[in-house]
């Protein structure tokens, strides 16, 4: 990693990128700001600073925070969430229809839009968007499709501005779906066409910035879309900088060489705000788990999983691990969520019950894996929880053989599946359940990392899509969640709070609760 100095050497000259032939070899946009003498402005730059390297860029292709944070400035989708919350408004469509029965959506768009590289955004667009996710056009890596429009049928192009999407069957959280960063945000067609249907290097959406360029672990360029369509950004250039040392990110944020840091934990919240920085925090729509891969010995047999689950104080590690910024899981859904019933109950604390039934099975020895980087659901970073319940097992005669990654390398280990537990977590995209309790049912094993197949659970995930909102519909995720605990597929351990930095001359920043970090409206003073 370059030292954090060469930040401002970035930012001070980002404006003037005009292509991108360093970097990844993608092609760049040009700069569109409306000077370049205006370079010399800091202010006219933002430097983002956060732990981890994006997967990619196109919605189609990834699945992770880091990435969505930088696509939600390229990209929009037919429907937008609300600032404070999960609830859908208009965006590149500006209303909607649907019909009594629940199947089919005609969507009115936004007149006049352009992609960012000058094509037009219309009906065809969506289209082209929607079938290359839809059978016989999608393909293995794509793994949202399947999640947001799964229960599509077909679209139709009615006119220039309006498109129809027709079910199968009826989806409550369809219209929750369409305002996801992942699948949903429309891509230029014509961007697709030239990269091989990827652009995950090339990005080219209708958003308020536009890529620029991509030095791999060191930092992505975006700059201020002069032709967008809606509101103009007030900052010029926003550079998302990969930082991956928790304490090198807060000298960066306190030298001024950061203007926002993520992934902070408790032990650096003081040296922060001692430096006159400025905490961001919000109530987090995440959770933090262990999963246990299901699908071969010895976790194949739930009495195993169990027992390991008792060996672990998950209130006792989440009280050291996150002091009092993340609160115990008792349940996979946060708390405020729809389906959320405090009669759930993950296995309990017994040291005593685990030994006994692990040494009666066998089991001396388990193989982990875990990330280094710290996650929204997990500041302490994967490494520290790893570590920590090591610990515990060792009490009951459990040895750990620990390999640890960087996330995009551990993303990669777990699709192979070689691991008998590992860690993940989940930030909610949508607000609604069906988006947590369909991780337990998904067949992507990057989603499903416990490997779980219950075609109990899974029908009641079918029959969960297709209830109408409300005390029925509640219900029957509160009997997902039931089962989920009964089977110990995950020992779920902690929600955790939303915790960023910023400087004081920073204004209006804000983290969406679903991991989203929209720049359009944020400046310096």
């Amino acid at each position: 990693m370059r030292k954090v100095k060469q930040i401002v050497a970035l930012a001070l000259t980002a404006a003037l990128v005009i292509t991108a032939s360093a970097g990844c070899g993608s092609s760049a946009t040009s700069s569109t700001g409306s000077s370049g003498s205006s370079a010399s402005n800091p202010n006219d730059t933002l430097v983002y600073a956060q732990g981890a390297e994006p997967r990619g860029l196109d919605p189609a292709l990834v699945d992770d925070g880091e990435s969505a944070k930088v696509m939600s400035n390229i990209y929009e989708g037919l429907l937008k969430y609300d600032k404070d919350s999960t609830k859908v408004e208009p965006s590149l469509a500006k209303s909607w229809d649907v019909t009594t029965d629940g199947l089919t959506y005609t969507f009115h768009l936004q007149e006049g839009v352009k992609f960012q590289d000058g094509t037009d955004f219309d009906a065809d667009a969506v289209k082209f968007n929607i079938d290359r996710q839809l059978p016989p056009k999608v393909t293995a890596d794509m793994g949202y499709a399947s999640f947001v429009f799964g229960s599509v049928k077909d679209v139709q192009v009615v006119d220039k501005n309006t498109v129809k999407i027709n079910l199968k069957a009826p989806s409550t959280p369809f219209l929750n779906n369409l305002a996801m960063v992942m699948a949903a945000p429309m891509v230029s067609p014509k961007a697709l066409q030239a990269n091989n249907n990827n652009v995950d290097q090339a990005p080219v959406g209708t958003g308020p910035y536009k890529f620029v360029k991509w030095d791999k672990d060191q930092d992505i360029v975006l700059v201020r879309n002069d032709q967008y369509w809606g509101t103009k950004a007030l900052t010029k250039n926003v550079i998302f900088k990969f930082i991956k040392d928790n304490s090198a990110r807060v000298v960066a944020l306190n030298n001024g060489e950061a203007d926002i840091i993520d992934g902070i934990d408790a032990t650096v919240v003081k040296q922060i705000t001692d430096a006159g920085n400025k905490i961001f925090q919000a109530p987090g729509m995440n959770v933090n788990y262990m999963a246990y891969n299901t699908s071969r010995k010895p976790f194949n047999d739930a009495k195993l999983r169990t027992a390991i689950s008792q060996a672990i104080n998950v209130p006792e590690m989440v009280k050291s691990l996150y002091q009092g910024y993340s609160e115990p899981a008792t349940s996979i859904l946060p708390t405020f969520m729809a389906g959320y019933d405090k009669s759930v109950s993950q296995v309990a604390y017994d040291p005593t019950a685990a030994a006994a039934a692990l040494k009666a099975a066998g089991l001396t020895s388990v193989h982990m894996i875990t990330y280094t980087n710290p996650r929204p659901y997990n500041p302490a970073t994967g490494q520290a929880l790893a570590e920590a319940i090591q610990g515990y097992l060792s009490k009951v005669g459990v040895t750990v053989k620990l390999d640890s990654f960087d996330w995009t390398t551990y993303k990669d280990k777990v699709k192979a599946g070689d691991y008998d537990i590992a860690f993940y977590g989940w930030t909610g995209d949508n607000g609604d359940p069906d988006n947590f309790m369909n991780l337990l049912a998904d067949k992507d094993p990057t989603m499903n990392i416990a490997l779980y197949n219950n075609p109990q659970f899974n029908d009641l995930i079918a029959k969960g899509l297709v209830t109408p909102a409300g005390d029925a519909r509640n219900a029957i995720y509160t009997q997902l969640e039931k089962i989920a605990a009964a089977d110990a597929v995950w020992l779920p351990i902690s929600h955790a709070q939303t915790l960023c930095a910023y400087r004081p001359n920073v204004q209006d920043f804000y983290y969406h609760m679903t991991g989203i970090t929209p720049f359009v409206g944020v400046a310096k003073k």
